[in-house]
């Protein structure tokens, strides 16, 4: 039993801590520095969008990608076809992997920059992520999220603070080589290079590793930044994660080759560690908490990690209860973001064992 404790409690430090900090001493060594320069070629912007009548009018760009909406969308994306903005209407509510498919044959650009309705980028942003093509080596680029949580929020404070600390990972994955994943929300890719994907799987995830596959680099800029809104309410931002985690699991699944470390190295040591292993953190944390409980007679050191991790999740209840009263209590923030995260890594798992995919979404923002 103490070496289950011992192997679960290592693995989750690991996953949080070990592996960022393994990244950051590699970053030390080794810097694949990126040949940016300005430059200006044909490029689209491309918006896949269901039911974004609430957003879709702040949009000024070239395509917007219509998931067969119901609502206003489509009129609204009309108003701006003087503008030089097109409408592409895909019937059938096909999912956004499927719209993308279908937008980006019918783009012009060679760059593809792929945004969602609800976003807002920086006026640099495009530019930003442009420059990076001026290396060859690069195939695909990804920008930076940025949450704003304008009525300070328990579970927006918690996504804040999350996705400061994924943009620190991403950046030192670039410096060491390349990135494995892209921000849905504000990435780009060579058209040359794009790879259709089935319906089912997400695209900012595995677009990028088919594009590494063919041999292209994959890069993070941080200095492009793309602002979204943070969800307001716990229970919203667990079904977006159950959702989103869900898809990325079975994202993995479709390219499980490049889990192979003996043949795809960095790659897979990222996908491992960065994604695999980050969703298995639920399952081991109920191992560790399970294994604590035999061992807290034991000697002090059990004792003490057992009642920490049942205050932690007492914390997590509170901050619950708090939210649902409509009280704020910001300091609750982290225990609250971390169980409803890792409550929608376990729910995605068992969804993708009982391989129950989703297609298409509705806008939660």
């Amino acid at each position: 039993m103490s070496v289950i404790f011992v192997l679960s409690l290592f693995l989750i430090f690991y996953a949080y801590a070990g592996y960022p900090l393994v990244l950051f001493l590699i970053s030390l060594l080794k810097k694949d520095t990126v040949q940016r320069k300005e430059i200006e070629p044909m490029l689209t912007f491309l918006i896949c969008a269901y039911n974004e009548e609430k957003s879709i009018r702040t949009k000024l760009e070239i395509i917007v990608a219509s998931d067969a909406s119901s609502d206003a969308t489509d009129k609204i994306v009309q108003e701006f076809q003087d503008r030089g903005v097109k409408l592409l209407r895909v019937e059938g509510r096909v999912g956004k992997t499927e719209v993308q498919n279908q937008a980006v044959k019918a783009a012009k650009g060679d760059i593809i920059v792929f945004s969602d309705a609800t976003t807002t980028y920086d006026r640099a942003a495009i530019r930003k992520i442009v420059r990076n093509y001026a290396d060859p080596r690069v195939g695909a680029v990804s920008g930076r999220y940025r949450y704003l949580d304008p009525n300070r929020t328990q579970i927006g404070t918690g996504t804040i603070a999350f996705w400061d600390y994924e943009n620190f990972i991403k950046a030192k994955q670039t410096q060491v080589k390349t990135v494995t994943g892209c921000c849905g929300c504000i990435y780009s890719v060579r058209k040359d290079l794009y790879v259709p994907l089935p319906p089912d799987i997400i695209s900012d995830l595995v677009e990028p590793l088919k594009i590494l596959e063919k041999g292209a680099k994959i890069v993070f800029e941080p200095e492009a930044l793309a602002y979204e809104t943070t969800c307001e309410k716990s229970e919203e931002e667990f079904k977006m994660r159950v959702r989103v985690i869900s898809r990325g699991m079975g994202g993995v699944l479709y390219v499980k080759h490049l889990l192979n470390p003996f043949r795809y190295g960095y790659v897979s040591f990222q996908l491992l560690s960065h994604k695999v292993l980050r969703w298995m953190i639920p399952v081991l944390l109920i191992i560790l908490y399970i294994s604590n409980a035999f061992l807290i007679g034991k000697n002090t050191w059990y004792f003490v990690l057992f009642w920490l991790q049942s205050l932690f999740y007492f914390s997590a209840i509170v901050a619950r209860l708090c939210e649902l009263a409509g009280i704020k209590r910001r300091l609750l923030s982290f225990p609250l973001y971390f169980c409803v995260v890792n409550g929608a890594s376990l729910i995605a798992l068992f969804r993708t064992l009982l391989r129950k995919r989703d297609v298409t979404w509705k806008t939660v923002r």
